[in-house]
């Protein structure tokens, strides 16, 4: 019989546990905050917390359950305070997709999180707070459960891309990249793309592209976001 997830049992028994779930997943996020996802171990969370491995099977039991921990923490900073949340489905929607979306970029490595079936209480809240915002909107359940689906489609794509771009790149590898797409431009095959170019290189200044630096990415986001939303609101009409 499969195990209950882990906020289905009680934490360890003891009237002072050591450590407390929220303090095992803020290391967790700690770890993968300076040194990636792929350092967050059971072994190097025991010793960022000061403790053996096998202690730390007490409170967690398997790295799965750890991922659902970092998961649902991540929720918690997602979650629009209580009493914060816009009454209009608009603005309430995009607020819900913004702090996601905040959370995303402080944490770009959570695009990759795969914390399994488990489904934690801030994430539970989260998904209520997202049907909230769209109870008056007149749509059915399976309505609103594809607009969720759609806008978190968005904020989750959008989030992935701006990792990619702030990922390190070798310079020669991007010269030489560049190299051979303006070698296949000069082919005529690309009309369209030649023509958003207008003779400059990529990643030229005077070249519309995916943007680059922090307010623009998120300025970028926020057109996205709003056009996903006008789409919505003609949905809601119809």
């Amino acid at each position: 019989m499969p195990r209950p997830p882990i906020w289905a049992r009680p934490e360890p028994g003891s009237r002072a546990p050591r450590f407390s779930r929220e303090r095992i997943a803020a290391t967790a996020l700690q770890i993968a905050d300076a040194e990636g996802i792929e350092a967050v171990s059971m072994r190097n969370v025991a010793a960022r917390l000061g403790a053996g491995t096998m202690t730390l099977y007490n409170y967690v039991e398997t790295k799965d359950e750890l991922f659902a921990l970092m998961d649902d923490a991540l929720m918690a900073e997602a979650v629009v305070p209580e009493g914060e949340l816009p009454a209009d489905w608009r603005e309430a929607t995009a607020a819900i997709a913004r702090r996601t979306w905040a959370v995303l970029s402080r944490h770009p490595w959570a695009v990759t999180l795969r914390p399994g079936p488990a489904i934690g209480p801030n994430a539970m809240l989260h998904f209520e707070q997202s049907l909230a915002a769209l109870a008056g909107t007149g749509l059915d359940n399976a309505g609103r459960f594809d607009v969720i689906a759609i806008v978190d489609a968005y904020v989750f794509g959008s989030a992935l891309r701006a990792a990619e771009a702030r990922a390190e790149t070798d310079p020669e590898l991007v010269k030489a990249v560049v190299a051979y797409g303006m070698e296949q431009l000069a082919t005529g095959r690309y009309p369209h793309t030649a023509g958003l170019l207008g003779g400059h290189e990529p990643g030229s200044p005077e070249v519309a592209g995916p943007a680059t630096g922090t307010d623009a990415v998120a300025a970028q986001f926020e057109r996205g976001l709003q056009a996903v939303l006008d789409g919505v609101a003609g949905l809601i009409q119809s």
